[in-house]
C-alpha cells in the first residue's frame, strides 16, 4: 500500500498558507500547513513522501535552518524553497543544499503547480524504486 503524496507548506505568513492552500485544493492536491518549522517537525516523520513547499524567511527556525535538520534526521521530502527576499547567492546555496527549487514570492499560482506536479511525479518515482528495490511495501 502506498500513501497518497502530501504537499506541505511551512510558512509563518497565514495569508501564504492559506492561499497555497486554496490553489492546491482547486486542483486536488492533499495539502497540510504549517505556520512554523517546529510545527512541522513535530507532526512528520522522515518516510513521508510528496514534497515540501517552505519559506525561507521565518522567525525561530528559518528554511535554511530547517533544510539542514531534515537533511540530518534523514528526511528525503523534496523542497521548493519560496522566498520574498530571493538573491542569486541564496538561490545557488538552498539548491545547493538539496532544495529542488527556489521560487521567489509573489508567485505565479500555475507555474508552481506545475512545478509541484513535476516534483511529486519525481518523487513518487524515487519512491517505486526504493520499494522495488528493497521489495518493501509498507507505506512511506
Amino acid at each position: 500500500m502506498t500513501l497518497q503524496p502530501i504537499v506541505f507548506v511551512v510558512d509563518d505568513d497565514v495569508r501564504v498558507r492559506d492561499s497555497l492552500r486554496w490553489l492546491l485544493e482547486s486542483v486536488s492536491l492533499p495539502v497540510e500547513t504549517f505556520g512554523s518549522a517546529a510545527d512541522f517537525l513535530h507532526a512528520c516523520d522522515p518516510h513521508c513522501h510528496g514534497c515540501l513547499i517552505l519559506d525561507i524567511r521565518m522567525p525561530d527556525i528559518s528554511g535554511l535552518q530547517l533544510q539542514d535538520i531534515l537533511a540530518e534526521r534523514g528526511f528525503r521530502l523534496p523542497i521548493i524553497m519560496l522566498s520574498g527576499h530571493g538573491d542569486v547567492r541564496t538561490a545557488v546555496r538552498v539548491v545547493q543544499k538539496g532544495a529542488v527549487d527556489f521560487i521567489e514570492k509573489p508567485y505565479n499560482g500555475q507555474e508552481l503547480l506545475d512545478r509541484i506536479h513535476s516534483v511529486l511525479a519525481a518523487d513518487a518515482h524515487r519512491h517505486r524504486e526504493e520499494v522495488g528495490e528493497h521489495g518493501d511495501t509498507k507505506a512511506h
